[in-house]
């Protein structure tokens, strides 16, 4: 287990708006290099930019643990394998979005086109060279996202993908889509499904961050490769849901 925390004391409504007036603060206060530093990196590799770029979620981790007294634990490392994986994900909040790129390897994310068009921020992620699909294209999307999740694969960086499609509230289940398992299915690379809690302590369009310890559970590698998706889908899922029934606390779900 990796543990990475402080002494959590309780904190009055004002105090939390407060710390997390200070957060936002400096949330966008360092995005404003961190893009331009990516933007001037673009004659180099897409690994030098992704580094640049993952800095600023790294800065965030910290600020989220010193100023919002918000941090994580993370089980499962040893299921990490040494080549790339595809990760299959539920999705709760931003955290998530943030804390990956601190613990897992190099990565990339799927995700809709429409991000890219986002004035400095898009620019700065179209940078990174993500797999951004037009979800409107149904299933022309699906082999759009195999065809480049391949080619990610084999430069050796890690696909990220939250099959929920969306953020969902905690203890709320919305039914996996079936992108993901398409894409394990096709390409001869580890599943590693990762079940957390991150939703309880940053919940989504929440100004306030909780104080807390967000628990980060990797489960074993699943093998995908020419196997039905539905079965790949339907293991993942349920992997992650009885994962979630182990770490959540429905008393943190509504507040």
């Amino acid at each position: 287990m990796n543990f990475e925390g402080l002494p959590v004391r309780r904190q009055s409504k004002p105090e939390m708006y407060i710390r997390a007036s200070i957060f936002w603060f400096f949330h966008v206060f360092f995005l404003i290099p961190v893009v331009a530093l990516v933007l001037l990196a673009y004659p180099f590799s897409v690994h030098v930019r992704y580094a640049i770029g993952s800095s600023w979620a790294k800065i965030n981790m910290s600020l989220l643990r010193y100023i919002c007294n918000l941090s994580y634990r993370v089980e499962g490392l040893e299921n990490l394998p040494e080549g790339a994986a595809i990760v299959l994900s539920n999705h709760q909040s931003t955290y998530e979005t943030l804390a990956f790129q601190k613990i897992l390897p190099p990565q990339l994310w799927v995700l809709k086109r429409e991000l890219l068009r986002v004035p400095v921020f898009g620019w700065g992620l179209a940078l990174v060279d993500p797999i951004a699909i037009d979800r409107s294209a149904g299933r022309k999307a699906i082999d759009q996202m195999v065809e480049q999740g391949e080619q990610k694969l084999a430069e050796g960086r890690w696909v990220i993908i939250f099959p929920e499609g969306t953020r969902i509230k905690p203890g709320v289940k919305q039914r996996f889509k079936m992108g993901g398992s398409i894409m394990a299915s096709r390409l001869d690379y580890p599943v590693i499904p990762i079940a957390h809690n991150a939703g309880e302590y940053w919940p989504r369009h929440s100004f306030i961050k909780w104080p807390g310890t967000v628990t980060i559970a990797i489960g074993p590698a699943i093998r995908a490769y020419g196997r039905d998706p539905d079965e790949v889908n339907m293991e993942v899922e349920s992997w992650i849901r009885n994962k979630l029934e182990e770490i959540s606390d429905p008393q943190n779900w509504n507040r």
